[in-house]
């Protein structure tokens, strides 16, 4: 599928009802309003093409650089684009598509590390965002590697931006359940933290109390071999 005949498909895919909805999300004016179950069917049907995911990009359009994030390959964007993509971002909605794509690269902890110290709202999200990713995916690390970003988000989690504060709680939940070691100190962490303030706007979105949904996830885990 070419560039033109995409951004076609796009919009036709795109709805009113979600060009009025996004917009509370922080996503802005250039955009067709096509849901992520669309844009999920489109992704399957143009598979893995990373040039055309470059060329949707450069387009500015939303939904064009969430269907990026989804037909790109990880392994063929190279730092330089990650780098520069990273600074388009303009909302929390393309920054955590873009997350997702990217930690699957061959370049994501070297950039993550880096990301999470940015003072930019949406660059410091990814890289929460990618620590999360790391912490529920990738069974190779170990605990320690974890403890000492619990110690950051511990010492830091209420005096960074919005957006980052929001990422950096899903981090916290991510790491509670990765393992039952990592679980009580998750824990311990969240005590200390207390009441993670997130301005979600005109939207109905919450930030989840990090304790009670690491103590749900463990107790489903533990109910299902139950139901078999």
């Amino acid at each position: 599928m070419d560039l033109n005949t995409t951004m076609q498909t796009l919009e036709s895919l795109g709805t009113e009802q979600n060009r009025k909805v996004f917009p509370r999300h922080g996503v802005g004016a250039n955009l067709f309003g096509v849901s992520y179950a669309n844009l999920g069917k489109l992704s399957k049907q143009i598979k893995k093409d990373t040039a055309l995911a470059l060329q949707l990009w450069q387009t500015g359009n939303h939904d064009a650089r969430v269907l990026a994030t989804m037909i790109a390959d990880p392994l063929e964007i190279d730092l330089e684009t990650g780098q520069s993509w990273v600074e388009d971002l303009d909302n929390y909605v393309i920054s955590d598509a873009f997350a997702g794509m990217v930690a699957r690269s061959a370049w994501a902890d070297v950039k993550m590390a880096e990301w999470i110290d940015s003072d930019g709202e949406w660059t410091g999200r990814v890289g929460w965002r990618m620590l999360a990713g790391l912490a529920l995916e990738n069974k190779g690390l170990p605990d320690g590697y974890f403890e000492a970003y619990l110690t950051r988000i511990e010492a830091s989690i209420h005096t960074r931006k919005n957006y980052v504060r929001d990422a950096m709680n899903s981090a916290l939940i991510a790491i509670g359940v990765r393992n039952q070691a990592l679980q009580a100190k998750a824990l311990a962490a969240a005590a200390r933290i207390g009441k993670v303030n997130v301005d979600h706007g005109k939207t109905n979105c919450v930030t989840p109390d990090a304790s009670g949904y690491i103590l749900k996830t463990w107790a489903r885990r533990v109910e299902k071999p139950r139901k078999l």
